[in-house]
């Protein structure tokens, strides 16, 4: 017997480092299930405080602009000018590209004088009526108002070419109708022939840029005019942008999946240097706030029928109790009658 304890005692003399070991890992153990006690005993109870709370609504984006057109000339033809490039600024109504002009030139050169010769024959035609018309015969004198009137459709008709040709020459000339910068140029060199097609000229006007977000039908009706937005875009993530919306479609947008709607923001005119068209962001708007109000987890609040209750804390024991509820945001029920700051509630 005295052998065997002193071979424990020996061991245990030799093999300290184990006992410290095994200790530890009872130690670790009943700390371990310890705190995983007072944690679910934390996570299913919830004391009444009071905080401010608000209901927000957040929505996806993109930078557009209102005034925004893609040009491009009516005929084909051969591009003999062009007067910008990338980048430039442009005025609006002031010409960017030309095709060649000889031949509309040549053509209304013709149509005017087919114009002077329908006329000439127009005025014959007059005179002819006139003298005629004071002759009794009224055959003849009916034969000569038919030439008369077949000559005014004659010259009406050369009047129409001459005015077509014109046109033609007039939209060989491609103008912008907004002031701008010029994004995009299909075509660079003149000299070549080209469709309309192959030609397009892209024009924004960077101090018209504003946010498109889109809303569903039940989104929708929480938002008007004037309501304030904070924007986030993803390529300033630490960034945030206030604006008003000034503007909420009437109609659905077409060529989206579901029903929603447009609603714009507009950017301000000294963010043009940093935002770019097809930018992406969210903006988020806050419908309703109340501040220190008496509030409880919404996980803890139950439904039975139209009624609403949680499982307080009472003298020791579990009471359900039944509430009237106001605002609900950010995980939070408010709590107007019910219960009081300081109850503890329990799931």
């Amino acid at each position: 017997m005295k052998k065997s304890l002193h071979s424990i005692i020996s061991f245990i003399t030799k093999r300290w480092y184990v006992v410290i070991i095994v200790l530890a890992g009872i130690g670790f153990y009943l700390y371990q299930s310890q705190t995983a006690d007072a944690k679910k005993a934390q996570e299913n109870s919830y004391t009444v405080e009071r905080r401010d709370i608000k209901e927000t609504l957040s929505l996806a984006g993109d930078i557009r602009a209102e005034e925004h057109v893609v040009l491009r000339f009516q005929t084909s033809g051969r591009l003999s000018w062009i007067g910008v490039k990338e980048g430039d600024e442009v005025k609006k109504f002031q010409t960017l590209a030309s095709l060649d002009q000889r031949e509309l030139k040549k053509r209304l050169e013709k149509s005017l004088q087919t114009y002077a010769q329908t006329r000439n024959s127009f005025e014959q035609s007059d005179d002819d009526n006139q003298r005629v018309g004071d002759q009794p015969n009224n055959d003849i004198g009916n034969k000569m108002k038919r030439i008369l009137e077949n000559s005014q459709y004659g010259l009406n008709s050369s009047v129409l070419d001459v005015e077509i040709t014109n046109l033609a020459l007039e939209y060989s000339n491609l103008f912008t109708p907004i002031d701008g910068v010029v994004i995009r140029m299909d075509a660079k060199h003149s000299g070549v022939n080209i469709t309309p097609s192959q030609a397009e000229i892209e024009i924004v006007n960077p101090y018209s840029l504003y946010f498109s977000f889109l809303a569903d039908q039940t989104e929708v009706i929480q938002l008007s005019e004037d309501l304030q937005g904070v924007m986030e875009f993803d390529s300033f993530p630490e960034k945030q942008v206030s604006g008003n919306v000034y503007y909420i479609s009437f109609t659905p947008k077409t060529g989206e999946t579901g029903t929603v709607y447009e609603g714009r923001i507009r950017l301000a005119a000294d963010a043009i240097e940093q935002y770019r068209l097809g930018m992406t962001g969210d903006v988020s708007f806050t419908l309703r706030e109340k501040s220190n109000v008496v509030v409880v987890l919404d996980s803890f609040v139950r439904s039975e029928g139209d009624k609403r209750y949680v499982t307080r804390k009472e003298n020791g024991g579990d009471k359900k109790t039944y509430i009237k509820t106001g605002l609900e945001a950010d995980g939070f029920v408010e709590v107007l009658s019910g219960l009081k700051e300081g109850d503890v509630v329990i799931k």
